[in-house]
């Protein structure tokens, strides 16, 4: 039998599964070092959020074959180096979205009525009801900022209980709120309207310290602040001084930015309710991510794909090998495109070379859609669970294939549906080139790799402005590595594409931007 090791402590009814198809092994608290030694012969490994999983413990791991964690995140494992050893990450992203959504309005409530310090006041032997009164929230409105699955969640309860619900997320259609009978509204609006505001926002780079001194300076007087999302969206130190000045009302957290030893000036001010991270830990919520986990594990070592794979292919490896030159090329195009997006994804078209089979390019789809609703979601995105996430978010996805090349070999045409429809093409050039061709009509031969800003300008032929440009980028010492620029004859707007070497400033961006004729700039990370 496939030998099974459990390093955490996982659900009694996860245990019963993996024993059904395996001998399990339960090992909690172990070392790197003794880890190393336990992982001989596994077939399979499962985890919770304590136990690291490492390089050097997947290379001792000779015979495992999927590394499967209990809950969200995969943040204790090491994904690329299990990639590169051909193993299988599954995680059970939806097992605890009642937990975080029920635990949320506890906090809700509990500061709405003071509850933590009115019993704090009882124990001391006190009876201060004057200092307790506290606020009703049938009528009032809730703000969430981010409404995936479990912001949808919090919504149902909150207009349950008589609240007008308002959220902000960028990703998400007005017709998929509207449908949960929600107002799809600005960020500002969120902190200005809501009595009670909650974050539910997918962490990134992008949304760290989302939350800072602007929007709190924002926020309607007495509001108050829950957060069960990730704790690097606040800045957790114009937090305290919102709370200390009384913009704020009160913050109820369960989340830091660092954990397990969180902030104590603000987890320490009396108007805060803090909790430990515990907006999954329920025993239910427990079971259902100790079972996806254990069925996902059977299901791999019985030949089956998983529900959640975080890194699976879905061709076989000779496939990939024949795809592997035009997958960057997709990448770089998704990633060209969602910079480009305004608005949420509505739709999306690929048309590939006929050359492809249809399941060359089913693939190729999947990661074009996987890169566009990259950081957009809750759950890790890939070719396999991509369109389905689409799905769930009302978006059309086609593909075909033509016999028009258009110039090109193996070319790549992406029809990206939002606000406003974006096409852009991609061709390979000696079969391992990816060039970005066209963008949006403009003709282009532009290598994706690393930074590149992009600038829409009328007037096109006035002469200085590719000076101008370089001149601001210079002086904040961003170096140049090429120049593209193209227009349109059907436009009066011609665009230009420089390539850069690091990360050009926000108050550099917003000078370019001001320069005259400037219709619109936009920066693209092609990655390395």
């Amino acid at each position: 039998m496939h030998k099974i090791l459990v390093c955490d402590s996982i659900a009694d009814e996860g245990l019963e599964i993996l024993r059904s198809v395996g001998q399990v092994e339960v090992r909690t608290g172990l070392s790197e070092t003794e880890l190393t030694s336990a992982v001989k012969h596994a077939a399979a490994i499962v985890v919770r959020s304590s136990t690291q999983i490492t390089a050097p413990v997947l290379e001792a791991a000779g015979e495992c074959q999927v590394v499967a964690r209990a809950g969200v995140g995969v943040d204790n494992i090491d994904v690329p180096a299990a990639t590169r050893r051909g193993i299988l990450v599954v995680n059970s992203p939806a097992g605890n979205i009642l937990a975080a959504a029920e635990h949320t309005v506890a906090l809700l409530l509990a500061a709405a009525r003071h509850v933590p310090q009115a019993d704090r006041s009882m124990k001391a032997g006190e009876w201060d009801r004057k200092n307790f009164a506290g606020r009703q929230i049938e009528g009032k409105t809730l703000g969430l900022i981010g409404f995936g699955n479990v912001g949808r969640a919090v919504a149902r309860r909150a207009q349950a209980l008589g609240m007008r619900v308002v959220a902000y997320d960028p990703y998400v259609t007005e017709e998929r709120a509207a449908a949960d009978g929600v107002e799809l509204v600005s960020l500002d609006q969120v902190l200005s309207q809501g009595h009670f505001i909650s974050l539910h926002a997918v962490a990134t780079a992008a949304s760290e310290g989302l939350i800072g001194e602007r929007e709190l300076a924002l926020v309607r007087p007495g509001a108050i602040l829950v957060n069960t999302a990730r704790g690097a969206l606040v800045d957790e130190m114009a937090l305290v001084s919102a709370l200390r000045e009384g913009r704020l009302a009160a913050a109820a957290l369960d989340v830091f930015a660092e954990e397990p030893t969180p902030n104590l000036e603000l987890v320490g001010l009396p108007n805060v309710i803090a909790t430990p991270h515990v907006g999954a830990l329920t025993e239910e919520a427990q079971v259902n991510v100790a079972v996806d986990a254990a069925r996902q594990v059977a299901d791999v070592l019985a030949g089956r794909p998983p529900r959640w794979p975080v890194n699976a292919p879905v061709l076989p490896s000779e496939a990939l090998e024949t795809l592997a030159p035009m997958v960057p090329l997709v990448r770089a195009l998704g990633r060209l495109s969602r910079s480009l997006l305004q608005g949420p994804l509505r739709s999306l078209e690929m048309l590939c070379s006929e050359t492809l089979t249809s399941d060359h390019l089913r693939y190729l789809t999947g990661v074009a859609l996987a890169t566009l609703l990259e950081g957009t979601t809750e759950e890790p995105v890939n070719v396999v669970n991509a369109r389905v996430l689409a799905e769930e978010r009302h978006v059309e996805v086609g593909e075909d294939r033509s016999s028009e090349d258009r110039g090109y070999t193996n070319l790549v045409e992406l029809r990206v549906g939002a606000d406003e429809a974006v096409t852009v093409w991609g061709a390979l050039l000696d079969r391992d080139r990816p060039r970005i061709v066209n963008v949006d009509g403009y003709e282009m031969d532009l290598p994706p790799v690393g930074l590149t800003l992009l600038v829409w300008r009328e007037g096109h032929g006035r002469p200085g402005f590719v000076g101008r440009v370089g001149s601001l980028l210079g002086d904040a010492g961003i170096s140049i590595t090429a120049i593209q620029v193209s227009q349109r004859a059907d436009a009066g707007v011609g665009l230009m594409a420089l390539s850069v070497r690091s990360e050009i400033p926000a108050e550099v961006l917003r000078q370019i931007a001001a320069e005259h004729g400037v219709v619109r700039t936009c920066t693209v990370d092609f990655g390395s």
